[in-house]
């Protein structure tokens, strides 16, 4: 997953880059992989566009 922020300001361009700032641990990183169900929650790739 990647965001692309949008923003033509400075200050929050700045804040942008600001975002590694922090670390997650073990148990937090174990609360992110319980989210996956492997599913897809978009559409179809292959269909996407008509």
């Amino acid at each position: 997953l990647v965001v692309i922020p949008k923003s033509v300001t400075p200050s929050r361009i700045a804040e942008n880059f600001a975002v590694w700032d922090f670390r997650l641990d073990k148990d937090e990183l174990g609360e992110i992989a319980k989210l996956d169900q492997g599913k897809r929650l978009g559409p179809d790739p292959d269909q996407f566009g008509g």
